[in-house]
């Protein structure tokens, strides 16, 4: 069989008969889809690009289980529980057995989230994957990147870091870590990233901000202060000397551990803030999540926002476990990534 609907029929046709907010799914013009009474719709849309967001010989199962990853860390960062999601997919070719094991890593995925594909679209271009996720979450509960105050702790989940040491191992750029079982870890890491749904959905009502760390820790907590209008002081001992940082980023040269855990993106882990006084509610919610979460600061005045999208890395102030500033090493690197730099960058 050929022609885009019978790719579709071999490859993501899947019977939705009507089921919770899944009133219509795919095989129509539009999916209907009904949140619970009084929860808000939640949407966010993510792209794929070959060469630019993963490598043209990626492993098609892994890059299926990333690419609805990383929309449902979206939805874990706003606390929303996922409903579905949609696919727009470009292709320069067609191979079965390649979409085969695209359409097993997503639909794996989606099926553990209870998240059902709803529709989309196929065409033929530039290697290229573009998802939309819906999720519902009630209005006051969600964690908004402008809800960060004064006083609140900065929290991270897991480790950050081990997705820019992942890159590396790939592209060669630094020695391979010393052990094998590290090196499994930071490329299934980069690979087979963790959306911390259960954690975002436990801390509703008890954080205040998050956002999820795709473009780097110091360059996402940054959009959360500018859009709050305040500032960070991060314990950089606390960050790098706790559980936030696996042993294989650790034995990295300081300034490149730095950089991995500070300017490294791609962990899609979750980093937020909470009222001090509610340290005991958010580490009973990491454990009922199953999902470690490590103080790594607070929240300090700062300047009046001027847009919720501004540059917020000034905002971020290193210090150490005193509260002096951080000596950064030389050739650290704070900057996020950049989706129109160039590669090298």
């Amino acid at each position: 069989m050929s022609g885009e609907f019978n790719l579709i029929a071999r490859h993501w046709w899947r019977p939705t008969p009507p089921s919770g907010p899944v009133l219509l799914g795919n095989g129509d013009d539009c999916a209907l889809l009904a949140p619970a009474p009084g929860m808000a719709l939640a949407t966010s849309t993510d792209m794929l690009v070959a060469g630019r967001h993963f490598l043209p010989d990626v492993d098609p199962e892994a890059l299926g289980h990333k690419a609805l990853a990383v929309n449902l860390s979206d939805l874990a960062a706003m606390g929303a529980r996922p409903l579905a999601f949609t696919l727009a997919l470009a292709l320069p070719s067609v191979d079965d057995t390649w979409l085969a094991a695209l359409a097993r890593g997503m639909l794996a995925l989606a099926d553990a989230h209870g998240c059902a594909l709803v529709g989309g679209d196929t065409t033929a271009g530039p290697l290229a994957l573009s998802l939309t996720v819906f999720g519902e979450v009630p209005p006051a509960q969600a964690l908004r990147r402008s809800a960060a105050r004064v006083g609140d702790d900065v929290w991270v989940s897991g480790t950050v870091g081990d997705a820019r040491l992942g890159l590396a191992l790939l592209r060669g750029e630094w020695p391979p870590p010393a052990r094998a079982d590290w090196q499994a870890h930071v490329r299934a890491r980069l690979e087979r990233p963790t959306p911390r749904v259960a954690l975002g959905l436990a801390l509703r009502g008890i954080a205040h901000a998050a956002i999820d760390v795709s473009d780097g820790l110091v360059a996402d907590l940054g959009h959360v202060l500018a859009a709050s209008g305040v500032a960070a002081e991060l314990d950089i001992d606390a960050l790098l000397e706790g559980q936030a940082v696996h042993p294989a980023v650790r034995a990295l040269p300081p300034a490149e551990a730095l950089s991995c855990v500070l300017a490294g993106g791609d962990d899609y882990e979750l980093v937020f803030t909470a009222p001090a006084a509610r340290r005991a509610e958010v580490l009973a919610a990491a454990d009922t999540a199953q999902t470690p979460v490590t103080r790594i600061g607070r929240i300090v005045p700062g300047p009046v926002a001027t847009h919720p999208l501004a540059d917020g890395h000034a905002r971020v102030h290193l210090c150490d476990a005193q509260g002096r500033p951080y000596p950064v090493p030389p050739g650290t690197r704070l900057g996020g990534f950049d989706h129109f730099a160039t590669m090298s960058a």
